[in-house]
């Protein structure tokens, strides 16, 4: 039977999706990547915010048509808008013949037997589950760099996110799984893991009676042949002075943090159920510089929360001039039933919404290519990705070393700045050859808007 899989939204359902794919590949059935060819189909949904959820919707919907014109036999949604919406897809998408819920993704094996046997199946486990799943993960990011799920779920039950509801409350990994994990993830290629939970700082407090993040860390350090090691999703009010060290001392952890704030003024931190006001977060921002003088922040942000006044989004206008982050992403807020925030007033209108997102961009956009200008004459150490074609490398050439660039080759890489698909990249311009995943020292010789151009050394 060939099985094609298709993975939406984040990165930690990308881990669920890799987990599956292992228990597929185990089980003895084969993967393909043409609609046409396949038996059965699995969609992992996300339903996060509304544009997320229509993605997901339309995708099954699309999927379903092979049912008509292909060899489709079953079609199955697995993830958060099964988890969500089980009634609602049961009651108007027909050609769903399986729905699985969040915590019951290690039963796809059986439950592909039982599509293909002709049943109808609703498999669902308790939210505070966690699976435990002995087949190894397929790496579907290109081997050298992988995803680390550290925890699932979440405590925080800010006022706008779903995400406790179909994900359940914080649980931690044991640590022991992530180092054997990580151990097979770097056995296989990777050399960046990147660490992922809805909340990375928390981890361990449940499981340990104290955060261990920096623990974990210290461990994940010693796997001999890993590179570097890169956290995302820490909220600002847990980042412990423990983590502050241990990312200070240990050279394999990048110098980089994701840490999502959502607003700078304490009336809508406060109205989003955030733990932090705007003081708490400059000073964890200055402490963090202080620390760490050469750290590459990124944060994300939502402009038209409901209530949100011109006031508060002039605040918060004024909040990332002061900060300065090196990196942000700014979501208009998104109205999701079952949320308190919902139910709030005023809600603020579409258009207002886009200008105040357009407002802060525009503002990030020149904060941004100043951070990139002034990494110009600094080495820094890149991980290679991939090599731009060469009818595309006069994109990228400084005018003066024109001649030079037309005969060199020129390769796509990441600095330590630059998590995989949401931030920016290096050219690499060499006459050398190169390969994919391979760490080089790197000459900054001109910026590129978000991006670097540099030469290897």
């Amino acid at each position: 039977m060939n099985i094609l899989f298709i993975s939406l939204g984040c990165d930690k359902n990308l881990v669920d999706s890799e987990v599956m794919l292992g228990i597929i590949r185990d089980r003895g059935f084969k993967f393909t990547d043409n609609e046409q060819d396949a038996d059965i189909i699995i969609v992992n949904t996300c339903c996060f915010i509304h544009d997320a959820k229509e993605e997901s919707i339309n995708t099954i919907l699309e999927m379903a048509e092979y049912k008509k014109t292909g060899n489709l036999k079953g079609l199955i949604v697995t993830g958060c808008l099964g988890q969500r919406y089980k009634e609602e897809i049961q009651k108007e998408i027909k050609e769903v013949d399986a729905i699985l819920g969040t915590t019951s993704y290690d039963e796809i094996a059986n439950v592909i037997d039982s599509v293909l046997a002709g049943s109808k199946t609703v498999q669902f486990k308790d939210l505070q589950y966690l699976s435990e799943v002995p087949s190894s993960r397929v790496n579907t990011t290109g081997g050298y760099f992988s995803y680390l799920k550290i925890a699932e779920g979440c405590d925080k039950h800010c006022t706008y996110c779903i995400i406790p509801k179909i994900r359940g409350n914080f649980r931690s990994i044991p640590m022991e799984k992530l180092i054997a994990e990580a151990n097979e993830l770097v056995k296989n290629g990777a050399r960046e893991l990147i660490l992922v939970a809805q909340e990375t700082t928390l981890y361990g407090k449940d499981i340990y009676g104290e955060k261990a993040l920096h623990k974990l860390l210290k461990e994940l350090c010693k796997i001999e042949e890993l590179q570097w090691i890169r956290l995302l999703y820490s909220y600002p009010e847990e980042i412990t002075d423990e983590l502050i060290e241990v990312m200070k001392t240990e050279d394999k952890i990048c110098n980089y943090l994701d840490m999502p704030i959502q607003h700078a003024s304490d009336s809508i931190l406060k109205r989003m159920g955030r733990r932090t006001t705007k003081e708490e977060l400059i000073g964890i921002v200055r402490k963090l510089r202080k620390n760490i003088p050469d750290i590459s922040l990124r944060t994300t942000l939502i402009t038209g929360f409901p209530g949100e006044t011109e006031e508060d989004h002039n605040e918060l206008k004024q909040f990332v001039k002061d900060m300065k982050f090196n990196r942000l992403g700014v979501f208009t807020y998104s109205k999701e039933e079952d949320t308190p925030a919902a139910a709030m007033k005023p809600q603020i209108h579409k258009h207002i919404k886009k200008k105040r997102q357009a407002e802060i961009m525009e503002i990030q956009q020149g904060i941004a290519f100043e951070h990139a200008k002034d990494m110009v004459g600094k080495t820094l150490k890149v991980m290679i990705e991939g090599k731009l074609p060469a009818d595309n490398t006069e994109l990228i050439s400084n005018q003066e070393d024109n001649m030079e660039s037309q005969i060199s080759n020129v390769y796509i890489g990441r600095t330590y700045m630059d998590a995989p698909k949401v931030d920016g990249y290096i050219f690499v311009q060499t006459r050398a050859e190169l390969m994919s995943g391979e760490f080089v020292d790197v000459l900054v010789t001109d910026a590129k808007d978000y991006d670097l151009v540099g030469k290897l050394i």
